[in-house]
């Protein structure tokens, strides 16, 4: 991309996302925080305490997803390794908002350990395509009840959604390439893709249940496969602000959750992303120095 096209693109990106920041800031003033206080307060604490360790699991599933990709492509790099390079990637993601993302500190990192940049690089566009394929997967559980309410689909841009889809599918079909062979670690990728998204389903219903209200656990799938096409949009970095005012819109319209309970389990989740990534700060100083090294001119 073109340095000054992709400088536009980032100031669009960061207007996008102080835009879904401060509208979510203004439904936050909006609902009483009385109302907030008392679906946070009305939490079990144990529910919480599962939910962080079903996410845990998920970015298990996340972490043997890559690997299973890597070493089918011949890079030798062992499973603690890309467990490390995965949680570094999903610490940056969460904790730094700027355009530098989890996939280019992750590749950073395989190439400082010396792994061939090219494989690497074409493993993080199939880890990405499989985890859209997943979600894939779940999205009728959400488009269903969505068509069927009116007001939900005059809020939802299904165009962009599907344009986005296409055009995403369109420009990584090539990175298969060399995966296309080995019908079986795509396979196996594909069901570590179901197992992370199993978990985050079960940490969001875990959540749910811990305000004692029940909503279907196939509805959440749904409706969470939504919120994440909805953050493909590139409008936000790191889909900040969208992806909690997406999934606070759709529990509340469609789960038959309060705005104030709804609102709660938006804000939790992206907690529980922040949480499960933490021990990628361990390893974060080490690649952002590896990145700072090549971006100084030689002298």
């Amino acid at each position: 991309m073109n340095p000054k096209n992709e400088r536009i693109q980032n100031v669009w990106r960061l207007a996008g996302t102080l835009l879904a920041l401060i509208l979510l800031a203004v439904l936050i003033r909006e609902e009483s925080s009385t109302e907030i206080l008392s679906a946070l307060k009305s939490i079990n604490p144990l529910y919480f305490i599962l939910g962080i360790f079903v996410m845990l699991i998920s970015r298990m599933f996340v972490i043997l997803r890559w690997h299973i990709l890597l070493r089918s492509a011949e890079v030798d790099i062992p499973l603690i390794r890309t467990a490390m390079l995965t949680f570094t990637g999903l610490f940056s993601s969460n904790f730094l908002p700027t355009t530098i993302g989890g996939d280019v500190v992750r590749l950073t990192g395989a190439m400082q350990l010396g792994y061939d940049r090219a494989v690497c690089l074409a493993s993080l566009v199939v880890d990405r395509l499989i985890g859209m394929a997943g979600m894939l997967f779940a999205l009728p559980f959400g488009l269903i009840p969505v068509l069927s309410n009116p007001g939900s689909l005059q809020a939802l841009t299904f165009a962009s959604l599907i344009e986005k889809i296409r055009d995403f599918t369109i420009r990584t079909l090539n990175a298969f390439s060399i995966w296309l062979k080995k019908p079986k670690a795509l396979i196996l990728s594909l069901i570590f893709t179901f197992g992370n998204m199993a978990c985050i389903f079960a940490s969001i219903y875990l959540l749910a249940e811990g305000m004692s209200d029940h909503i279907s656990y196939w509805l959440i799938a749904g409706l969470w496969s939504l919120t994440y096409f909805v953050t493909l949009i590139p409008i936000s970095i790191n889909g900040y602000g969208v992806q909690e005012l997406s999934l606070t819109f759709l529990l509340s319209r469609l789960g038959g959750l309060t705005h104030a309970e709804s609102l709660t389990i938006a804000i939790l989740i992206r907690i529980l992303f922040i949480i499960t990534s933490l021990p990628g700060a361990f390893f974060l100083p080490s690649i952002l120095a590896a990145m700072n090294n090549k971006e100084e001119p030689p002298v």
